[in-house]
């Protein structure tokens, strides 16, 4: 079956696929003692996520997620908008081209390796599957600790490892206690955050100190974000306008969770399949009334393969649809949600547009690809969506 012709949301989503199926777009199912509704409707999605009122709370994971990403993401009002008025700043687009040379460092390293793979006239086999999440390994690690970019290295290795074990235990979450059992990957996963959090309180004192000390340069994530952090306490007259070192920690965990699966393979699908929120109080959406407590799952994947909502071709890959912006692509527009919607839309979404060009427009001066007779599509959801057997293509070198 040829690349975009291909229903991914019965592979992906197999128990939702099912359930819409026999019951309905908008449909109820039970997730132990909590009722959870599916919701589909592109117009109910962005209401249910601009949040304005507050109704609506996002779900955590409780230690494993702290373990894991404890920023901004997982934060609720005034902590989140504090977070946010201080991370904004560091992800401006104009800020963000100081790193266009981290950017450009990063995807030759990739070229020149591709280039040396395919040096005759041949075209030569590559699964750009592990590549392309080195290449956005790199990438975070240069571009948000710079100078220290061999430790933000060594972060995204052990924090590779992490996700791995935190997918297994994802499994058995449900058993109270479970993440204090001595097991031996319990273990591993403590011990891999106490060494993530020792090479970052070590990277953020130094950076903090030259600072201080005028002695260094805001070029990376990490260095506009202490510096926006340094001018919001300094605005405040006390440190609590500001936000703490093991904030800093968490926001930092945060740019690897974020950046280092997102950008990879350079996304055919939306990396999360579904978004979930909590009703936080009795509240009516689309003219029913929920109590407090139920679960309103947004399955992404299914929106962006609706029929009704983006036309009998909404299976096919189609880049052109959005030639007109996303508001123009579809009849409920925008139906379109890759970095979520409303207050809470991904802060790091230029960052990563200009990663995702930057690396495009520098494979393509250089290789013609198609895809390889080898390659299967299968994607399939470990915490995020993935290409389960990799990502073959037959890569040529322009000459």
């Amino acid at each position: 079956m040829p690349l975009g012709c291909h229903d991914v949301v019965p592979r992906a989503m197999p128990l939702f696929h099912q359930t819409m199926k026999e019951h309905g777009k908008m449909s109820i199912t039970w997730f132990g003692p909590s009722p959870r509704v599916t919701i589909t409707k592109p117009a109910l999605v962005r209401e249910v996520l601009s949040n304005k009122s507050g109704d609506f709370e996002k779900l955590k994971l409780g230690r494993l997620q702290r373990m894991l990403h404890n920023g901004i993401g997982s934060h609720e009002g005034e902590k989140w908008a504090k977070h946010r008025r201080i991370i904004n700043p560091a992800f401006h687009l104009e800020k963000l081209k100081r790193m266009l040379p981290a950017f450009a460092a990063c995807c030759t390293d990739l070229v020149h390796r591709w280039e040396g793979l395919a040096a005759g006239d041949a075209a030569c086999e590559v699964d750009v599957w592990p590549d392309m999440q080195n290449l956005t390994g790199d990438v975070i690690s240069r571009a948000a600790f710079g100078s220290s970019y061999l430790e933000g290295r060594r972060i995204f290795q052990l924090q590779g490892e992490q996700i791995e074990l935190a997918v297994l235990a994802m499994n058995k979450i449900h058993i109270p206690g479970y993440l204090f059992f001595p097991t031996k990957a319990n273990r591993r996963m403590r011990q891999i955050a106490a060494e993530i959090e020792r090479i970052l309180k070590g990277i953020i004192a130094k950076r903090e100190n030259a600072l201080r000390a005028g002695q260094a340069t805001s070029d990376d994530l990490l260095g506009l974000l202490l510096e926006s952090n340094m001018a919001h306490t300094r605005a405040g007259g006390n440190s609590k306008a500001g936000i703490t070192t093991d904030d800093v920690i968490g926001e930092c965990k945060l740019f690897y969770f974020a950046g280092m699966e997102t950008t990879s393979v350079l996304r055919l699908y939306t990396p999360l399949t579904a978004l979930q929120r909590r009703t936080y109080k009795p509240t009516e959406l689309g003219g029913v009334r929920y109590p407090a407590g139920v679960v309103l799952m947004l399955p992404l994947l299914s929106v962006h393969h609706d029929k009704e909502v983006w036309g009998a071709d909404a299976h096919e890959f189609r880049p052109e649809r959005f030639s007109e912006g996303v508001a123009k692509a579809s009849v409920d527009a925008p139906a379109f949600f890759p970095f979520g919607w409303g207050p809470r839309i991904c802060v790091g979404q230029s960052f990563a547009l200009l990663e995702a060009k930057m690396g495009l427009a520098m494979i393509l001066q250089r290789f013609s690809f198609d895809l390889s007779p080898s390659y299967t599509h299968a994607p399939f959801t470990v915490g995020l969506l993935q290409p389960e057997h990799g990502a073959q293509v037959r890569l040529k070198r322009l000459h």
